[in-house]
């Protein structure tokens, strides 16, 4: 569905990623981790339009997408949260989510937006009874879920989940675990996840992409990547050996 290849790109003397191949099938749930400064975010930036790489090609359901604005790619079907989440914070949780389906259909109804709009707050699990609070006065988890909802009302056919599960307790934790195979078991919804929180990664994914000072060093299965050397002396440390 979503493939890269040889992707490069540079900020000054800085090379954030460098010559990185990537790719991702339609229903997969792939993580990407590494440390910080890896060159994750950075990927789902040019991915989503943000930067555009100094080279390499990016393509999605075959289409080279590279040069295409931000909204012409959300509009193919790419979908993304942000590790610094950025909702409206003084709208409602509900108009957050109308803004998004009223960007992607000009002529859609308010009073309509606003009932797809709940749904799409419900699937994530947002509490229905705080939809006309301002974002501001929400917490965390119920502002991330603002965002994913914002996310899935652009009807993705694959989600860009950056650090999703940063700042949960083990319990939110759990509900997000579930939550992102939800999205895939019941709405094909096709999931390429940063994380660092690795009870989260390693028990959704089906594979791993790992980078590095901007290189790919290793990708498989979690529990391949556990095991790989490399990626335990480069970021999971000596408990996964």
């Amino acid at each position: 569905m979503l493939e890269g290849k040889s992707i490069t790109k540079s900020f000054g003397g800085l090379i954030a990623l460098n010559n990185v191949d990537f790719m991702v099938k339609q229903k997969e749930i792939v993580g990407l981790i590494g440390p910080n400064g890896a060159g994750k975010t950075t990927l789902f930036n040019v991915i989503t339009g943000i930067h555009r790489p100094d080279s390499g090609v990016i393509k999605f359901r075959g289409e080279n997408i590279i040069g295409l604005n931000t909204h012409e790619i959300i509009r193919r079907g790419i979908a993304r949260t942000f590790q610094l989440i950025r909702p409206f914070l003084n709208m409602t949780a509900l108009d957050n989510v109308v803004v998004a389906i009223l960007a992607m259909n000009k002529k859609i109804d308010v009073d309509e937006a606003r009932k797809e709009a709940e749904y799409f707050l419900e699937i994530v699990g947002f509490p229905l009874n705080k939809k006309n609070r301002p974002t501001k006065n929400l917490t965390l988890i119920e502002r991330k879920m603002v965002e994913l909802a914002r996310a899935l009302a652009t009807k993705p056919a694959i989600l860009l989940l950056d650090e999703y599960a940063a700042g949960l307790t083990p319990t939110e934790v759990e509900k997000c675990n579930d939550l992102i195979k939800k999205l895939r078991s019941e709405y094909g919804i096709t999931i390429f996840w940063i994380e660092h929180v690795m009870r989260a990664i390693m028990s959704v994914c089906d594979r791993i992409i790992v980078l590095h000072h901007g290189h790919k060093i290793a990708e498989g299965t979690p529990k391949e990547i556990a095991s790989d050397e490399q990626v335990i002396k480069a970021y999971l440390g000596e408990k996964y050996a």
